[in-house]
């Protein structure tokens, strides 16, 4: 597990004016000083929405790109630090049709071009993670400019997986320290296993070195997983980085979801106590004094297995 990252000195919300009625009112049930610093959500529901209304894929896709906009700005607005959308996975890329695979391309684009200016005018950062060098070249080159044209900007920053499967994320990891060894024995005229004889393996790879290697290795790993429409599945996304996250799930289809409802999550986030494996807060060693010893909780386990032995059969 990555060590939590530490949280920044609190600065007070200046936007929070620009909330809705509704969202300024969860709000002041939130504590500032707990607002995650990473949100991490699974957008499932584009195609169900469409289905529901007897209208094509395509019209649920487009809908779901207007979530998008609408839930990153009021993450802008309570100063989020970094969200993370599932946008597009290596299996989409892999099963899906690929007229709808196209059309989500050109919606890709299209998002970008339209929503840079407002993406300026609410401070927010584009950034990507994934295969993005198996994208058509026209959508890179859409991608490298609202990334460019939003790289000064120091409020949330706004990561779209794309072409992403975490599986595949880890075999990157691993191959970029591995290649990363490679070339460090080359340079220093040594086989490899020279190199690693010389420091030990444990000190040339261990979880830092993977974690830093990954996609994600400059974000803190997501405090909190949202997954829209009702679906229980990880689905490759973040594997490694989740290990500690808090997962809230909802029933609302991603084209329902709006800023409301990541405060909503945020809300019952924050009525949970992360523990990271630990005992948490409220134990205290005068807990440890009520516990019954060891060697009488053996005592009576191996009493219940003699008599179930025993017991007629």
């Amino acid at each position: 597990m990555r060590t939590p990252t530490t949280r920044p000195v609190f600065e007070p919300c200046s936007r929070l004016h620009e909330l809705s009625a509704e969202e300024a009112a969860l709000y002041r049930q939130l504590d500032p000083l707990k607002v995650p610093q990473h949100v991490a959500i699974i957008m499932d529901g584009n195609g169900r929405w469409a289905g529901k209304r007897a209208l094509k894929r395509f019209l649920g896709h487009q809908q779901g790109a207007e979530s998008v906009q609408f839930v990153v700005e009021t993450a802008s607005r309570i100063n989020l630090p970094f969200i993370t959308l599932y946008a597009f996975s290596l299996e989409n890329n892999l099963r899906r049709p690929k007229s709808e695979v196209n059309f989500l391309m050109k919606l890709l684009r299209s998002y970008l071009v339209g929503n840079v200016k407002r993406m300026n005018d609410n401070n927010v950062r584009m950034a990507y993670i994934g295969r993005i060098h198996e994208l058509p070249s026209e959508v890179q080159d859409t991608m490298q400019w609202a990334s460019e044209a939003t790289a000064r900007n120091t409020g949330t920053t706004l990561t779209l997986a794309l072409n992403y499967g975490s599986r595949s994320e880890i075999v990157d990891a691993t191959r970029a320290i591995l290649t990363s060894l490679i070339a460090e024995a080359h340079q220093r005229g040594c086989s490899l296993e020279d190199l690693i004889q010389v420091d030990g393996l444990e000190a040339r790879l261990d979880e830092h070195h993977i974690a830093d290697a990954l996609y994600t290795g400059h974000m803190p790993d997501p405090d909190l997983v949202i997954r829209t429409s009702g679906e229980q599945r990880i689905s490759n996304f973040l594997l490694w980085q989740i290990a500690y996250s808090e997962i809230f799930i909802t029933d609302r289809l991603w084209p329902d979801f709006r800023g409301l409802h990541l405060l909503e999550a945020i809300h019952n986030y924050q009525q949970r106590e992360r523990r990271f494996g630990g005992l948490g807060e409220t134990f205290t060693d005068e807990d440890l004094d009520a516990l019954e010893p060891a060697a009488e909780v053996a005592e009576e386990i191996v009493t219940a297995l003699t008599a179930k032995q025993l017991a007629p059969r």
